[in-house]
């Protein structure tokens, strides 16, 4: 946690709000349990207050929801897909683990440099994902991502050798103004939104795939 604070310092504002994607179900999952345990340390670490932390899991059950709850966090009410508008505050996205598009639509969602340098995101290695995927398939399907590259700054979280499944490949994104205005113009030009065409496994669940045969169990989590 101290190495992500460290991390933060060149950041115009620090965190003052948290949003979490793809927690798992850390009743039944150690290594989710451990990624909740890091996320409380971060906010305490950040002096991020739990009453500012948003979490979403299609995954949650509902006496995982409780148990988040009792802690202070909240819920956010519906699968956004990623697509969380930072609106004017600076965040911290806490997404480990989570599928390529995730990050994808929101870096879409607030695509513009002044956005984008609100924004710190801990998750899989933009650099890694460079470099498994052919350039075409990530400019094709990840567009965001493979345009944000070069105005991104990028820390590996410190490797634990009691910890490395569970936060292999993760690191601190950072994207300063700077970097994002030296970006080409057109770099801004298209914001399209992402539709996943021609990916085989997207790896985020979406809204009407939750809605598939899944009514009963969004009921109980609500009640």
């Amino acid at each position: 946690a101290g190495a992500v604070r460290v991390s933060l310092c060149s950041s115009a504002e620090p965190p003052a709000r948290c949003v979490c994607y793809g927690l798992g179900s850390f009743g039944g999952c150690a290594a989710a349990r451990l990624q909740l345990a890091f996320l409380l340390l971060l906010l305490e670490e950040l002096r991020v207050p739990p009453g500012s932390c948003s979490l979403f899991d299609p995954a949650f059950s509902a006496l995982e929801v409780a148990v988040l709850q009792r802690l202070g966090l909240r819920l956010l009410p519906d699968n956004e897909e990623g697509k969380h508008g930072v609106e004017g505050s600076a965040t911290l996205f806490y997404m480990v683990h989570c599928g390529k598009a995730l990050y994808n639509n929101l870096l879409w969602r607030n695509w513009s440099a002044a956005t984008l340098s609100k924004m710190v995101i801990i998750g899989n290695s933009f650099r890694g994902m460079e470099e498994r995927l052919l350039s075409r398939i990530l400019e094709r399907d990840y567009s965001y991502i493979a345009k944000v590259l070069k105005g991104t700054e990028e820390v590996a979280l410190p490797a634990h050798p009691r910890y490395l499944d569970t936060f292999n490949d993760t690191s601190i994104h950072c994207f300063p103004l700077q970097k994002l205005q030296g970006l080409a113009p057109e770099v801004w030009d298209c914001v399209e939104e992402p539709t996943y065409q021609h990916c085989e496994e997207l790896e985020i669940i979406r809204k009407e795939d939750r809605a598939e045969g899944s009514d009963d169990a969004a009921a109980a989590a609500v009640s």
